[in-house]
């Protein structure tokens, strides 16, 4: 792995450490306390997105910081696209509005997904460049992170509530697989 790689890795790592998840993880309790901490209100907003649209959109503005998420996917989805837009939030990835791919929209694009938005806001915001490539990987990667530290505790949580405890362990057993346990961190 090289040296850019795993700047990145220990940098998301360490942002994914110190970010409180509650249990169990609720969307809404998670940004209200990220809210909180950062001292600016960030207010999630459900937005009905066509197939070739962007998953996500993070918008900041003088006011708040947007986060909107489609409703017509999945609720895994929905959640992994909420962890990757507060993963630019909390890199510092402040100035531009772009999807969770990367994809800038234009105003009317914006318009549709926020008709109750001024015209001229929406210009001012989307007007900006979006998210370098690098930017991303460090979202995704920081959200990828959250969401296995959300995907432990929903795991362990059933365990207590159930006996089959064993296909449980297995299936924790595979997230680490896929994202690398805690006691593999690179130096």
């Amino acid at each position: 792995m090289d040296r850019r790689r795993k700047e990145l890795w220990r940098r998301c790592r360490n942002l994914a450490d110190g970010v409180a998840l509650p249990e169990p993880f609720d969307a809404e309790s998670f940004v209200a306390e990220l809210a909180a901490e950062r001292g600016r209100p960030i207010e999630l907003m459900q937005v009905s997105v066509p197939s070739s649209g962007p998953c996500g959109l993070l918008m900041s503005t003088e006011r708040a910081d947007y986060i909107l998420y489609p409703t017509n996917t999945t609720a895994l989805h929905r959640r992994h696209i909420l962890l990757h837009e507060v993963g630019h939030l909390l890199c510092g990835h402040v100035g531009a509005a772009a999807g969770a791919d990367g994809v800038a929209l234009d105003a009317a694009a914006g318009k549709a997904l926020m008709p109750n938005l001024a015209p001229e806001l929406i210009r001012r915001v989307l007007g900006r460049t979006s998210y370098s490539a690098v930017e991303e990987q460090e979202a995704e990667l920081l959200a990828s992170l959250l969401a296995q530290r959300v995907a432990r505790t929903s795991v362990r949580g059933t365990a207590r509530h159930h006996e089959g405890g064993s296909d449980l362990a297995g299936g924790l057993a595979r997230v680490d697989d896929l994202f690398g346990s805690r006691k593999r961190r690179l130096p």
